[in-house]
């Protein structure tokens, strides 16, 4: 009968394949999101330990938090059978999905008002160059910017 051994990695082999430091995988050993066996100071991760570094950094990649990785992680150990992780995994994708269309919002209304002023600045520019009589900064200030985020905000009020 043959003994099967499982499948180990080093700290350097882990920080290698995934393009990041050893300061990080230690950094998520200390969040309680990886736990390597040790022999002596050496940190061995197992393939659960390779895994899991792999769902932290595509969690990151989504906008997860570690600690919402770490619930995630522990509602797994939990029940195995993931039902519970599963929806809890859903309900926290439904809040991503609602931040990043939040921040969407908020980039058109940011491209909106800098579309606005350029065309402003651009058009001070030209009057500058045609009249000779006011420099550009004074024609900025007889005609008041009114903020396109202002008028966005107002609106919605």
């Amino acid at each position: 009968m043959t003994q099967k051994t499982e499948t180990t990695y080093s700290i350097s082999e882990l920080a290698k394949e995934f393009d990041i430091t050893t300061r990080s995988i230690r950094f998520y050993e200390d969040q309680g999101l990886l736990t390597p066996m040790r022999n002596g100071q050496t940190r061995i991760y197992s393939k659960r330990d390779r895994v899991r570094l792999k769902l932290i950094l595509r969690g990151k990649r989504l906008g997860f938090s570690l600690a919402e990785t770490g619930k995630l992680f522990e509602l797994y150990d939990a029940d195995k059978s993931s039902v519970t992780q599963l929806n809890t995994m859903l309900a926290l994708i439904e809040q991503k999905k609602a931040e990043l269309h939040q921040q969407m919002d908020d980039i058109k209304v940011v491209l909106m008002e800098l579309v606005t002023v350029e065309k402003r600045c651009r058009e001070t520019l030209s009057q500058a160059k045609h009249s000779g009589s006011k420099t550009a900064s004074e024609t900025l200030e007889s005609e008041p910017f009114e903020s396109t985020v202002e008028q966005h905000h107002d609106h919605d009020l």
